[in-house]
Order: C-alpha cells, then sequence, then structure tokens
C-alpha cells in the first residue's frame, strides 16, 4: 500500500514539475511591434515582410493565440517559439485570396485580435523555357514562380517587345503559342507585383558555337563549325530539323561498359595541321568569352524519339583547352580514366527511362557541374579559363542501369551563356 501511494505521488509530482510545459492562456493578445529575427538588425521595425520569411512579433499575451492569419492565409504556429512576450513565425507562403493587410488573431474564446501588417509578394522569377527556340505554331512552357494575374493589372508576357498571348498558367508555369513572325529577342513577364526579364532570350543565338554543323544553313547565326576530330558523326537535315542541320548521336545499343565512340562521340578539337587556329579549325573561347564561366551553362537542344529511348550510361560533356587536345594533337587519353574534370548528363536516371516525344526541348547544365570524371566521382582539378578551346559530347560510362537501348539523340543548337 506505501509502494502504491509512493508511486502515484511520483506521477502526480511529475505531472505537476513542467515549468516549462507550453500552456495556451485566457485573454487577448497584444501586438506592440514586429521585428526581424535576425540579431543583428532586430532594431528594425516591420510593417510588412515577404512570403516565406520569418518574422518576431513582439508584445503580450502571445500564448492566448490559437490560430493566426495573415490576410486570408493560415500561419502554423509552432509552440516552442512561442513565449508570453514573443512569436516567431513564418509569414504563409501563398498568395492571400483577399489582401486586408492585416494578421487575424484568434483566441481560446474565439475573439479575434487584428494587427496592421502587409504581405508582400515578390516580382515574377523566371527559370527556364521548355523549348528556348520553338517554332510557329508550337506550344511553349516558361516556368518560375509568382505569375500572378491581377483584374486591374494582368499577367504579361512579352518576347522581343511583343505581347504574346497566354493560353494557359498556374504559379509557377505558363503556356503559350508561337505567334507567326516572332524573332530572337528577350523574354519578360510583368505583374502586379513586378518585371522580370529572363537571362536568356527567345532563340538565343548569343554564346552559338555549334548550330548548323558546317552546313551554313542556320542563317547570319552560321558559325560553320562542326564535327572537328577523329569521328565524322551524322549532320542529318530533315523532317525532325529545328533549325537547319542537327548532329545525331547514338542510333546503336548502349549497355553496361559500351565504347561505341563511332556513333556516340562528337568532337570538336581546335586547330589545323598547319598550325592554324581561324575560321573552322577556331577555339571556341574565340567565338565566346569564358571569362566568367563560372556563372555560364552549356545549352542545347535535344530532341529523342519515344521509339528510341536512353536508358543506359551517361553524356560525358568535356570542355578542353589546348594543353588537353587540339586537332593535331588528337587524343582520349585526357578524359578517359583521369581526374580531368566533366559533366555528366544523365537525364532517364530519375526515372529508369528518357525521351522527349519527339519534341525539341532545351537542356541547361550549369558549367559548375564540370566537376566529376567519368564514373561520377568528384574530380580534383576544377576547370580553368584556359579549358574552354575544344568540347567533346560522348555517351559513355558514368552512370548505368543493366539495361540495353538504341537511343536516337539529336542535338541541335550548341551554346555556352550566361546563367
Amino acid at each position: 500500500m506505501a509502494c502504491a501511494a509512493l508511486v502515484t505521488l511520483s506521477l502526480l509530482t511529475s505531472c505537476k514539475d513542467e515549468p516549462d510545459k507550453y500552456e495556451v492562456t485566457n485573454g487577448t493578445p497584444t501586438i506592440r511591434y514586429i521585428r526581424p529575427v535576425d540579431i543583428a538588425i532586430s532594431d528594425s521595425l516591420l510593417t510588412g515582410a515577404y512570403m516565406d520569411n520569418n518574422i518576431c512579433i513582439v508584445g503580450e499575451n502571445l500564448r492566448s493565440i490559437t490560430k493566426m492569419f495573415f490576410n486570408d492565409q493560415e500561419a502554423k504556429l509552432v509552440p516552442s517559439l512561442i513565449t508570453d512576450n514573443t512569436m516567431i513565425v513564418t509569414v504563409p507562403g501563398k498568395i492571400p485570396g483577399e489582401v486586408f493587410n492585416k494578421i487575424f488573431m484568434i483566441n481560446n474564446a474565439n475573439d479575434t485580435t487584428t494587427y496592421d501588417f502587409k504581405v508582400l509578394v515578390p516580382g515574377p522569377t523566371i527559370n527556364n523555357m521548355s523549348n528556348e527556340w520553338a517554332q510557329e505554331g508550337e506550344q511553349a512552357t516558361i516556368y518560375g514562380n509568382y505569375f500572378v494575374d491581377d483584374p486591374n493589372i494582368p499577367l504579361t508576357l512579352t518576347i522581343n517587345g511583343r505581347n504574346i498571348n497566354i493560353d494557359d498558367f498556374d504559379i509557377s508555369h505558363m503556356t503559350f503559342t508561337i505567334p507567326s513572325g516572332l524573332s530572337e529577342g528577350p523574354v519578360e513577364i510583368a505583374t502586379v507585383y513586378g518585371k522580370i526579364k529572363a537571362k536568356f532570350n527567345y532563340r538565343d543565338t548569343r554564346g552559338m558555337l555549334f548550330n548548323d554543323f558546317g552546313n551554313y544553313d542556320a542563317g547570319d547565326a552560321s558559325t560553320g563549325l562542326t564535327n572537328h576530330g577523329w569521328h565524322a558523326q551524322q549532320i542529318i537535315s530533315d523532317e525532325n530539323s529545328l533549325d537547319g542541320s542537327y548532329l545525331m548521336l547514338g542510333d546503336c545499343d548502349l549497355e553496361d561498359g559500351s565504347w561505341t565512340d563511332s556513333y556516340t562521340s562528337f568532337e570538336y578539337w581546335p586547330g589545323d595541321w598547319d598550325g592554324t587556329f581561324t575560321g573552322v579549325n577556331s577555339r571556341l573561347s574565340d567565338l565566346v568569352s569564358f571569362a566568367d564561366f563560372a556563372n555560364m551553362a552549356l545549352k542545347f537542344e535535344v530532341n529523342i524519339p519515344s521509339s528510341n529511348p536512353w536508358t543506359n550510361l551517361s553524356m560525358q560533356c568535356i570542355f578542353s583547352g589546348d594543353a588537353q587536345v587540339t586537332l593535331p594533337t588528337a587524343n582520349n587519353t585526357f578524359f578517359n580514366g583521369t581526374d580531368y574534370p566533366r559533366a555528366l548528363w544523365t537525364p532517364w536516371r530519375t526515372t529508369g527511362s528518357y525521351d522527349t516525344g519527339g519534341k525539341w526541348v532545351t537542356v541547361t547544365i550549369p558549367i559548375s557541374n564540370f566537376k566529376y570524371k567519368n564514373d561520377g566521382t568528384v574530380a580534383g582539378t576544377p576547370l580553368t579559363s584556359s579549358n574552354f578551346t575544344g568540347l567533346t559530347l560522348f555517351i559513355w560510362s558514368g552512370v548505368t542501369s543493366g539495361t540495353t537501348c538504341h537511343p536516337i539523340i539529336r542535338i541541335d543548337n550548341i551554346r555556352a551563356v550566361a546563367y
């Protein structure tokens, strides 16, 4: 009996002995001011904050709050971040349906207290476009965030200064049809909250390296550069063309360990046998400045039919300098099993298979991703500004899947651009 009483007393004592236990208080809250969470700028007072930002509310009886709304969006309350006098809360990340410019605080008695505060919505952002070289009559999609339509200030898309009709949109994407006569130019999106210009242009010819593959059928933008190494990969102009001729890799079986360079290796190694580096023998760095290569990306359009998906091996994307390879010093030892950095493009890795349904799509590979050895481990040496005179694209090694595939990979408009 004494033991039972002792246990009961112990349990009662332990239940009551929780001085820091969170408890909702009675009454109504009062907000004195709102400040940033960062202690370095905590003496700054806020009258508004951007969505998804943390703020610190200072006042009295803040533990009486059971629910909080910024306009019509409910905030998540974290008890461990609430005291009687301070509360750290994240401004909801969803754009309000109705704007009151107020915080609504509800207590246990279901009474509501308000405080004037603005939720600031960022201007639009643009991440990428499904096909930067989409042709007349084709649908294209721009991906980003904060694509907001307002009855007084509608959401707008302009390309090269021309207003484009938007077929469909939500907060993070917009789809539109390319009108006739649309030419190269900047892509801009405007909302009631601001305006943004994409880093890329529609039909971007800036930083162009290969777009006609020696056939000069890309108009004034032709560079004339093409196969310039050991292998003469197929250069094709047909009903699948995006803009004149394109490069084709593959159309062969690929499996773990395959070395099919006759079908899957495109090389551009500069220079001629007489020692010149001009015209179609030029260094790529003579066409495009790579001075700020850390803030650049390799881009190209790709078209893979659903009948010939890609399911094994990686595309080794290898920029090289004269010290690694030129046409007169042609070799593959600089990248084969060495510490030389390159990017591995493996779009099938997530789903096990990749194709574009026979449509052209834009691929973006930041040059900051050119940091791997052929097997996918991190290379020990970084690229420098001297490593951009040549380019090799070779489907080999990297990620393997144990499958056999027979991909057809069409490539056009290889370029190096700001990113």
